[in-house]
């Protein structure tokens, strides 16, 4: 069966709430991968500190994501057992005789996807399944028939053999593949014209160019059909309110959401979301912020929104927050939200506000982005009381650059007369444009004699603002 053939069909599994974490400490293997002519090991231990590839340590998933990925490993393989004409019985019974294989598909994924760990950024469902797939396409090709007993019996000597080259042959047929989908887009009709799915792409704003893009990020794209898989879709997004104009948007950052089934996926999918809390009304804008999130398990989301009610986040916040701020849904729970909550804790900060006003906070990096900014201002004489305030206050704060943005911005506040304090009460200061707010006003501020509070001369809208500074004015004329 060819790769395009499987990733055509598959679908979302939601995985159960009732998994269970594996009984052993850790599974360890050894893995020889080829990269540049040059063997190394790889070993990976599941549910214990660190993956060891024999050059980087790489932090782990906690135990609670390691047994989801496990349960989507097992729907990856399980939908393709059942593509090769097996019967549910048949493949559930491989599945349940498989522990060993189903640990080493882990291994592959978290090697594959080593980056994404780094960051604490989770895979969705379908990114599991188009790492999983290729590998399990190559093994059959291989086994054929006999697939089955190669599973249920790893390690032997055959997969063992077959994992040494895999990397540099998946490699070679992942570009093949992408030469034969990219072509596939440009090729032309028996009427001279390109293929009708490619023509209804273009006719909703997508470019050629475009199209081409994203089948080599997503070769499986190539070969979705108009009818049974883009045009359902499209129409569907359009009827919740989606512009045309944001199709290509859309496309481009999850192509993927073209190959999942309306019915069966999803919208399931939506209702569950809907459930939690997200705005029906509000599909459109949620869609184009993070397509992405109609591609995560159930599993997956309720880990999330179990932790914001774990914070304190009302149910009713908890639909804002995913409804505003959906890439929250992709955030590791315990390697991106919950040490970032600590740590702003540790700021003296109310976790529950922070995460209703800036849930966005939350996906930044303690040590690239929140030390350095919290270490800027304690060196500028602000104490962690006050830094604590700050970030109460303006949430965003930390979202901005510390070269591009903070800095400047505190150097021109050095020229103006305010107190250090004024940054404390107003640090939305950090908000506004410096050449096209702050410079502007102030200088017309300062022209006038007078001075206004920091606040006042920023959010004030102009009129009101013309306003304030006649009415400081007309103060210092001495009256007869």
């Amino acid at each position: 069966m060819s790769g395009v053939s499987v990733i055509r069909s598959a679908r979302i599994f939601f995985m159960p709430n009732d998994c269970l974490i594996p009984t052993q400490s850790f599974v360890l293997y050894r893995v020889q991968v080829s990269f540049s002519r040059k063997l190394f090991s790889c070993r990976a231990k599941f549910a214990d500190s660190e993956i060891d590839d024999g050059s980087v340590n790489l932090k782990v998933v906690s135990p609670a994501l390691l047994t989801a990925e496990k349960e989507e490993a097992k729907a990856v393989l399980t939908l393709f057992l059942k593509k090769q004409g097996l019967s549910n019985a048949i493949a559930a019974r491989t599945i349940n005789k498989s522990d060993l294989f189903i640990n080493h598909l882990l291994l592959r994924l978290h090697l594959i996807h080593k980056s994404r760990y780094l960051v604490g950024r989770e895979l969705t469902t379908l990114e599991i399944r188009d790492a999983l797939n290729p590998y399990l396409e190559s093994l059959f090709e291989e086994h054929g028939t006999h697939l089955v007993h190669a599973v249920e019996n790893f390690p032997n000597r055959s997969i063992k053999e077959k994992t040494t080259t895999t990397v540099p042959v998946s490699n070679s047929t992942i570009d093949t593949k992408k030469l034969r989908a990219v072509s596939r887009v440009s090729e032309l009709g028996p009427t001279g014209k390109l293929r009708p799915q490619i023509l209804y792409l273009m006719e909703h704003g997508l470019k050629l160019e475009q199209i081409k893009e994203i089948t080599r990020k997503f070769p499986a794209f190539a070969y979705y059909s108009l009818e049974g898989k883009i045009k359902p879709v499209i129409e569907f997004f359009l009827d919740l309110g989606v512009p045309k104009s944001d199709i290509p948007t859309i496309l481009n950052k999850r192509p993927q959401l073209c190959g999942i089934s309306l019915t069966e996926n999803l919208k399931p999918t939506m209702l569950f979301l809907e459930t939690l809390g997200v705005d029906k009304k509000q599909w459109a804008k949620v869609i184009y912020r993070f397509p992405a999130l109609l591609t995560y398990s159930k599993q997956k989301v309720e880990t999330t929104t179990g932790f914001l009610y774990e914070m304190g986040i009302s149910e009713e916040s908890v639909g804002k927050i995913l409804t505003r701020c959906p890439h929250i849904i992709s955030y590791s729970v315990e390697e991106k939200l919950r040490p970032t909550a600590e740590y702003f804790h540790s700021l003296g900060v109310d976790v529950a506000v922070l995460l209703y006003r800036s849930p966005q906070t939350f996906g930044l990096s303690i040590e690239g982005n929140l030390k350095p900014v919290t270490q800027f201002f304690l060196e500028r004489g602000y104490s962690m009381e006050d830094v604590g305030t700050m970030i109460s206050r303006y949430g965003a704060l930390y979202t901005f650059s510390l070269a591009e943005n903070i800095v400047p911005k505190w150097d021109f506040f050095l020229t103006m007369e305010y107190s250090k304090s004024e940054l404390i009460k107003f640090p939305q200061y950090f908000g506004y444009s410096l050449e096209g707010r702050i410079k502007p006003r102030y200088a017309i501020m300062k022209k006038s004699g007078v001075m206004l509070l920091l606040n006042q001369l920023l959010t004030l809208s102009d009129t009101d603002f013309d306003t304030a500074l006649k009415k400081k004015m007309n103060k210092l004329v001495p009256k007869n």
